[in-house]
C-alpha cells in the first residue's frame, strides 16, 4: 500500500523529474529522492514513499493543535508520517521528520484511509487533522482520507509549515476546513537560519491562499526563540501581515521555544519575551493572540474584545464553552470567528 504514484510532478528528458508538491520543486534524477526523501524517483515515476505509512495516532484536544477558534472542546484523531521539507535544529518531533529510512521502516504502520475514518469515530472524534511532521509528506493520502472525512461529516485540519505549491494547496481545497500554519518569523535570514530556505513568502502567500480562495479557517503560531525571531521588527511584521491578509479576528498564538533536537543549549523564552510579543499583536490590531507552552497562564482563554466577558475558559487542553452563539459572542454579539 505505502507505494503509490505522486499526484503533482512533471516528466522531464533523461527520466528525470520535477516534484510539485512542495516548493522546493526538486528536480529528482533516476532512483533518487528529493529534499524531503519521501518522494522518489522510481523509471522516471514519481512515488510517494508514505502513502498510507503512519508514524503516529492519537485522539487529541484539537487545543493541542493548537486551534482555538475551530470546534472548541472537542477530540481530534490526528495523525503523522515520516520526513519534513524543512531542517529545522529546534524541531520538537523530529524523531519522525528527521527519521532515517531504517527506522521508518521499524516504525510503520499501514492504515488505508477507510479505516483511518473508522479509527476516528470509534475515538468519537469530531474530525481529523494531520500533524507531527509535515502533512504534504503524504499529500495523496491526506486528500483520499480528507475526502472520506468529508463525506462523513467529520472536520478536517492541516497542521503546517506552509511551504506547499498552491497546486497542493488546491488539491486539498474541497476537504478541508483548517490551516494551523508556523510563521517562523519575518526575513529571508530567519527563515534560512531555521527551516534552510530563502522563499519565506510563499509561507505567507499559502495562508492567504488558504483563507481567501478556500475559505479555511486559518489560525498562525510562532514559537519565539530568543535572538532569532523575537525582535520587534519581526514580530510586528508578522501582527501587521495578519491584520492585512487574513484578518483582525484571526487567532495568533506566541509559543514558548524549548531546547530541542541540535538546539539543546538555546536559552527557553522568558516569559516577559512572549508578553511584549503578545502586546505587539494588540497594539497592531489583533483581536486574539494567545500564549503556548506555559501551563496555566491567563494568555490562554478566549475573552469578547467588546465587552471582556469570558468565551472559552483553557485549563491545559480542556476547554469549556460559555459565551457563544455561533460564532459570535452571546453578550454582546461581537464576531469572535470561532466555527462550531
Amino acid at each position: 500500500m505505502s507505494m503509490h504514484e505522486a499526484l503533482l510532478y512533471e516528466k522531464l528528458p533523461d527520466i528525470y523529474v520535477r516534484c510539485d508538491v512542495c516548493q522546493w520543486r526538486c528536480c529528482i534524477a533516476p532512483e533518487k529522492a528529493g529534499v524531503c526523501k519521501r518522494y522518489e524517483n522510481r523509471g522516471g515515476i514519481l512515488y510517494s514513499l508514505n502513502y498510507a505509512r503512519a508514524s503516529s495516532m492519537a485522539a487529541d484536544h484539537v487545543e493541542k493543535k493548537p486551534l482555538y477558534h475551530f470546534h472548541p472542546g472537542t477530540l481530534c484523531f490526528s495523525m503523522g508520517s515520516w520526513g519534513c521539507n524543512f531542517h529545522c535544529p529546534g524541531c520538537q518531533n523530529w524523531a519522525i521528520a528527521c527519521a532515517t529510512k531504517l527506522k521508518m521502516d521499524a516504525g510503520m504502520q499501514e492504515i488505508s484511509p477507510e479505516a483511518a475514518i473508522k479509527l476516528a469515530q470509534a475515538y468519537k472524534c469530531h474530525g481529523l487533522s494531520w500533524t507531527y511532521n509535515e502533512p504534504t509528506m503524504w499529500l495523496e493520502y491526506t486528500r483520499d482520507v480528507a475526502r472520506l472525512a468529508y463525506q462523513a461529516g467529520l472536520y478536517t485540519a492541516y497542521v503546517t509549515n506552509g511551504y506547499l505549491t498552491p497546486r497542493s494547496l488546491d488539491t486539498l481545497g474541497p476537504y478541508l476546513q483548517a490551516y494551523r500554519v508556523d510563521v517562523k518569523g519575518f526575513g529571508a535570514k530567519t527563515y534560512n537560519k531555521l527551516a534552510k530556505i530563502t522563499d519565506w513568502h510563499s509561507v505567507l502567500e499559502s495562508a492567504s491562499r488558504a483563507k481567501n480562495k478556500w475559505g479555511m479557517h486559518v489560525e498562525v503560531v510562532t514559537n519565539l526563540i530568543p535572538t532569532i525571531n523575537d525582535d520587534d521588527e519581526q514580530l510586528r511584521g508578522i501582527a501587521d501581515w495578519i491584520v492585512s491578509d487574513l484578518s483582525e479576528l484571526t487567532p495568533w498564538h506566541i509559543t514558548r521555544f524549548h531546547p530541542q533536537y541540535k538546539m539543546l543549549d538555546a536559552p527557553a523564552t522568558p516569559l516577559e519575551t512572549m508578553e511584549r510579543a503578545r502586546d505587539l499583536g494588540h497594539r497592531a490590531g489583533l483581536r486574539f493572540v494567545y500564549l503556548g507552552n506555559i501551563r496555566s497562564h491567563q494568555g490562554v482563554d478566549t475573552v469578547c474584545y467588546r465587552c471582556q466577558n469570558l468565551i472559552v475558559r483553557r485549563d491545559g487542553f480542556h476547554a469549556e464553552v460559555f459565551g457563544l452563539n455561533g460564532s459570535q459572542c452571546k453578550f454582546c454579539g461581537a464576531e469572535l470567528n470561532i466555527r462550531l
